[in-house]
């Protein structure tokens, strides 16, 4: 292969991956209107619930699969570890 094709194809998935990367979320350390902001331990329950919101959110506007008014790294560090566990679960239970 010719090194420019190589250099295109290096370029375009650099765009591709690129393209991919979230945004930065506006709402953390803002709380909701007249609630709360979601920290490590709402987190780790989102996480456990996930594979239920994500079936609801596919047929509700209403319903998300992550809190957008969060403490920032705790909430997503508290999400991660209840989604990884709850799908660890699921896995194993399948299997």
């Amino acid at each position: 292969m010719k090194k420019t094709h190589l250099l295109f194809l290096a370029l375009l998935g650099v765009l591709l991956i690129a393209g991919c990367a979230p945004d930065a979320n506006a709402m953390v350390d803002t709380a909701v209107e007249g609630g709360s902001i979601a920290g490590f331990w709402l987190g780790v329950w989102h996480g456990v619930i996930i594979e239920f919101t994500f079936v609801i959110s596919l047929f509700s506007d209403s319903v998300g699969m992550y809190e957008i008014h969060n403490n920032g790294g705790w909430y997503d560090f508290g999400f991660l570890l209840g989604a990884v566990g709850a799908i660890g679960v699921l896995l194993d239970f399948f299997s």
